[in-house]
């Protein structure tokens, strides 16, 4: 386990009163940076937290750019201990947002969080969701059964990949030249718009 202790530059209000957000994350980071910007001069929630099981991913040049704490989680303590729950706990985390975080939520995480974390996929559930389908994978899928709608769905986790209740889905077309990088590029266009947008609107009812 290694963690990077940094000043957070984001967490300006009272904590007693302002939402502490974990962000996990796998990869480059894109829909953490979005999230960061939407809360960056907010009372109502700071990103207190980026959790990634991948060193060398873009989100923890994210992390450390913008000053935020970062904790990279190592597999047996993550499945087989308490899920670095110590470690939330420190940093008084509320809620948590997967944002291409890559792997299943352990039972203890959900236990303790319940209705506090919540997903992104690029992809209208139940259709092309489960392991392994992710990233590119999904629009390649999307692509090749010739689905003519495609888009996201924003949902709770629970103890399945990608089975809790849907919260939102968003739609968006599947045109006859799509190859999965250009309709990447247009459900990326829907998470940056509408995640943070729910995140805001989950956090004003805790």
């Amino acid at each position: 386990m290694e963690e990077r202790q940094n000043d957070s530059k984001l967490t300006t209000h009272d904590s007693r009163l302002t939402t502490h957000i974990a962000i996990f994350a796998s990869g480059t980071g894109t829909n953490a940076q979005k999230i960061i910007d939407h809360f960056r001069n907010s009372s109502l929630a700071t990103i207190a937290l980026i959790v990634c099981n991948k060193k060398g991913a873009g989100v923890l040049d994210i992390a450390e750019k913008e000053k935020i704490p970062s904790l990279i989680v190592e597999k047996e303590k993550f499945f087989r201990g308490d899920a670095y729950l110590d470690k939330l706990k420190e940093k008084k985390i509320d809620f948590i947002v997967l944002a291409g975080f890559l792997w299943k939520i352990p039972e203890i995480l959900l236990e303790n969080y319940p209705k506090r974390i919540i997903n992104i996929h690029p992809a209208l559930l139940p259709k092309y969701g489960g392991k392994g389908m992710y990233g590119q994978s999904v629009h390649e899928a999307v692509i090749r059964e010739k689905e003519k709608d495609t888009g996201i769905t924003i949902h709770y986790v629970d103890e399945h990949y990608d089975n809790g209740d849907i919260i939102l889905q968003v739609k968006c077309p599947v045109l006859d030249d799509d190859t999965p990088g250009s309709l990447a590029n247009r459900i990326h266009a829907l998470e940056y718009t509408n995640y943070p947008i729910i995140i805001e609107e989950l956090v004003k009812k805790l």
